[in-house]
C-alpha cells in the first residue's frame, strides 16, 4: 500500500511528475527566446560597430530612417497618377 501511495504522490502532488514536466517546457520555451535575442543582439552590435567606423554605412542610415540628401545630389519625387488626382 505505501509504494501505491508513493505513486500517487510521485504523480498528483504538487511537486510531482506534471510539475517536473512543466518546468522543462518553461526552461525550453526561455532557451528559445534567449537564443533569439541573443541572435538580435549579435546583429545590433554589428550594426553600431559598421555606425561608428565607417561613414558609408551612418550616410545610409540618414537616407533611409531620415530622407536625408547629399550637397551635390537632386530629389525626385514621383507621384503616381491615382495619387495626385485625389
Amino acid at each position: 500500500m505505501a509504494g501505491l501511495s508513493l505513486q500517487a504522490e510521485l504523480w498528483f502532488s504538487d511537486g510531482g511528475y506534471r510539475k517536473t514536466v512543466q518546468l522543462h517546457e518553461a526552461v525550453a520555451e526561455q532557451r528559445a527566446l534567449n537564443d533569439s535575442l541573443r541572435d538580435r543582439n549579435s546583429s545590433l552590435d554589428a550594426e553600431v560597430i559598421n555606425l561608428k567606423q565607417g561613414r558609408d554605412a551612418a550616410e545610409e542610415r540618414a537616407r533611409t530612417d531620415l530622407g536625408m540628401i547629399g550637397k551635390h545630389e537632386t530629389f525626385y519625387q514621383v507621384v503616381s497618377v491615382v495619387a495626385a488626382s485625389r
